[in-house]
């Protein structure tokens, strides 16, 4: 037996990205007295600056925003009661496709291995039980959201650590209502052509292909109000738009695939920690 806590490590790759996928997780937790570690590896600079400015554009500081988006992060942080906050602050790589992703510093062009040790040695100092982070595609094919993966991917090869693991997920079933909800809200929204919706339906998993399925109805405000933090991506935060009780309604579950594990914990499971505890 030891007194060390019970542990969850989110790796991230941008501010905003930890309330999206994993508020919920990161609130329930922290109430059952887990300790939260977040580590964010980007500084978000190529997010929205003041006034909603793109990047690009005239008055667009990375460095500006990135520190901005770290004071919101904090902020979410604090929301969330995450109890440690990690930022390895790799620049932001943009989306794919943009000249910022072989910009000097880039996450995305940073090499796997380099990025993998500073993660090993955090991963080593907090000793998580259970570490979250994107499957290889980072959800929707964004290319710092792949190098969060493969750099959570080779720490834990190079570390002697046999944490659970699980990557990010969300339901097929769920993923066609949030474009019914999208077109609900956007009415003039053009529909999307041939190829750009072959890509949507193929976002998330069969339903049945889910391992873990975490009921965080209870913390959603808390997520709702962790992504409100980051107030200068509000344009871009589709969800906050629902408001909070139509927000719960939709995002009280959060769902994983278990890729790691030595517990033998059955699945489906409801508890990242079924077997730990």
């Amino acid at each position: 037996m030891t007194d060390r806590p019970l542990t969850l490590m989110a790796v991230h790759a941008h501010p905003d990205d930890e309330a999206t996928g994993t508020g919920g997780v990161l609130a329930r937790y922290a109430a059952e007295g887990i300790r939260t570690v977040l580590v964010t590896c980007t500084d978000g600079g190529c997010g929205d600056g003041p006034g909603g400015v793109k990047p690009g554009d005239p008055g667009h500081e990375p460095t500006a925003v990135a520190l901005m988006r770290r004071q919101e992060l904090e902020a979410s942080c604090d929301v969330l009661e995450v109890s440690d906050l990690e930022m390895l602050d790799y620049a932001d790589s943009g989306m794919m496709g943009w000249p910022s992703n072989d910009a000097p510093g880039s996450f995305w062009r940073t090499p796997v291995q380099e990025g993998a040790a500073r993660l090993a040695d955090l991963m080593r100092h907090y000793r998580p039980d259970v570490v979250v982070t994107y499957d290889e595609n980072g959800f929707y094919g964004h290319p710092d959201h792949i190098q969060a993966h493969r750099i959570t991917m080779a720490a834990l090869e190079m570390t002697e650590l046999t944490p659970k693991v699980y990557w990010t997920t969300a339901p097929r079933s769920m993923m066609q209502r949030f474009g019914e909800i999208m077109r609900e809200f956007h009415e003039d929204m053009p529909e999307p052509d041939p190829a750009e919706a072959a890509a949507m339906a193929e976002i998330g998993l069969p339903d049945d292909e889910i391992t873990t399925w975490v009921d965080t109805t209870t913390f959603s405000g808390q997520k709702f109000d962790a992504l409100a933090a980051h107030a200068s991506q509000g344009e871009n935060i589709f969800f906050l738009k629902m408001g909070k009780e139509r927000f719960g309604e939709l995002m009280g579950m959060e769902t994983f695939v278990r890729v790691q594990d030595t517990t033998g914990a059955a699945i489906p499971e409801n508890d990242l920690f079924a077997g730990l505890r």
